[in-house]
């Protein structure tokens, strides 16, 4: 880009050529984007030069911080000596191999096998295909359901928008396709009875899941898909419990988990797998965002034996494995990678999350246990949501034309504050790089805590919200 290109020139082209993901198109038409040019640490500048703290560590992908030279020089020597090369019909790059190892290594349970590819989007598609070869393999061809819970996210190609259980994802898109199921999600706020224990809450959720089998009939359900943590649908930790009831049952009915570990994986919720700290017994895994703090694209699916074995079955039925992405197992994305992965393990930035995480939800929690409009105060590690609502007792939405969590994510901007307003509900989300510093942690909070203030008078004043 010509670093002396006008911002003015960068919005109206913005306006003429640019389709945004997740836009309101008509809004950013009349208004333009707010375009950034500069990243260090924790921070971003834009092309007016205000700075502003990124809470979102872009989207929950940063981990490292912006404007590692580490990671800049890893790219330019790779380049150098080899950008690109394919991975089809045997052929390999050193790269791929090496951070192949390393995964396995890392993984929580044990595992066998890395498949590469360039989103979660396109991994979690990939997942669903390795589940049906698997399953067509042993003979089960009618065993192809694939069950994901409401309020879960999953990515947007065609399988994945419609794993993920936020209806406005589908729609306009025709989605979800046949075959995905969705359960009841983990999420006490909304989801338990009055007074509910948290063992009663997690019989009726495992409950759920098995009547949803039984009414589909085990013999067509393949797989179920999870995020430890579930991100984008509002930060939401099950409760105690949650997951070994969901394992026994997946179990008993012969059904494959696939942990969905994009946002958690590789420290964000204190531990190198969101699978380790809640207790998941994945057969495969799906990894991506933080296995390069998104300096370049990167995914994986890392599979079990059990899957590897199957798969070796279907090359004896099928014939070649014909699967795969010209940027599978990109060489530079992979040094990219390992590097990336060195400097989490070299400066304990995983106990580092941990740690600021603690700091965080203590903050969050001064900062709004006290405001009656605050509904929950919810996360783990260095993932964390505040959840507003119209009323607290009995726990009331607010209506969704408010848009209260969009206005406050708005009034944060003004305050030099990124943060984000999950897609349903009225939850704003924090998720900041694992270098921030204990007193931008501070600052983060406070700056969230004046934009929640001026949106609630101005909701007051309005005549919205009676505080």
């Amino acid at each position: 880009m010509d670093s002396h290109t006008p911002s003015t020139d960068l919005h109206d082209l913005d306006r003429r050529y640019f389709l945004h993901p997740f836009t309101a198109l008509a809004e950013h038409e009349r208004n333009g984007p707010l375009v950034m040019v500069k990243g260090e640490g924790v921070w971003l500048e834009d092309t007016s030069g205000r700075r502003y703290i990124d809470s979102m560590a872009g989207l929950w992908c940063v981990n490292v911080g912006y404007g590692r030279r580490e990671i800049a020089d890893t790219l330019h020597a790779q380049a150098m000596r080899l950008p690109y090369y394919h991975s089809f019909s045997s052929m390999a790059t050193d790269t791929p191999i090496l951070l192949a190892e390393k995964l396995i290594k890392l993984s929580p349970v044990p595992m066998s096998k890395v498949f590469f590819g360039n989103s979660g989007s396109d991994a979690n598609d990939t997942q669903v295909k390795l589940v049906w070869y698997y399953n067509n393999a042993r003979g089960l061809p009618q065993k192809k359901k694939i069950i994901a819970r409401n309020r879960g996210y999953h990515g947007v190609t065609m399988v994945a928008t419609g794993l993920t259980g936020l209806p406005g994802m589908h729609a306009g898109f025709d989605l979800p396709l046949p075959f995905i199921r969705h359960t009841t999600a983990p999420h006490r706020l909304w989801q338990a009875e009055p007074g509910q224990s948290d063992a009663a809450f997690v019989a009726r959720l495992a409950a759920d899941l098995e009547s949803l089998i039984l009414a589909e009939g085990p013999d067509t359900v393949a797989a179920m898909i999870m995020e430890p943590v579930m991100g984008a649908g509002g930060v939401i930790v099950p409760p105690p419990g949650y997951y070994a009831a969901m394992q026994a049952v997946l179990d008993k009915y012969d059904v494959l988990l696939i942990a969905d570990e994009v946002i958690c994986g590789f420290g964000r919720l204190g531990t190198q797998f969101g699978s380790e700290k809640m207790g998941m017994r994945p057969d495969l895994m799906t990894v991506a965002k933080g296995i390069t703090s998104a300096y370049v694209p990167l995914s994986a699916c890392i599979i079990s034996e059990k899957i590897w074995q199957g798969l070796l079955l279907g090359g004896e039925k099928y014939g070649a494995f014909a699967h795969g992405y010209t940027y599978s197992a990109h060489p530079l994305a992979a040094a990219v990678a390992l590097t990336n992965l060195q400097i989490i393990e070299d400066e304990g930035l995983v106990a580092q999350a941990g740690a600021r995480g603690e700091l965080m939800h203590r903050l969050l929690r001064d900062a709004f246990a006290d405001h009656p409009a605050v509904g929950e105060i919810r996360g783990v590690g260095l993932m964390g949501a505040v959840e507003f609502v119209a009323l607290r007792d009995p726990a009331t939405p607010f209506d969704p034309s408010l848009k209260v969590a969009a206005r406050i994510a708005r009034a944060a901007l003004e305050e030099g504050l990124i943060t984000r307003a999950l897609p349903q509900g009225d939850s704003i989300s924090f998720s900041p790089p694992f270098v921030i510093s204990e007193d931008e942690v501070v600052e983060m909070v406070a700056r969230a805590r004046r934009a929640v203030d001026k949106v609630f008078t101005q909701l007051h004043a309005e005549g919205h919200w009676k505080g």
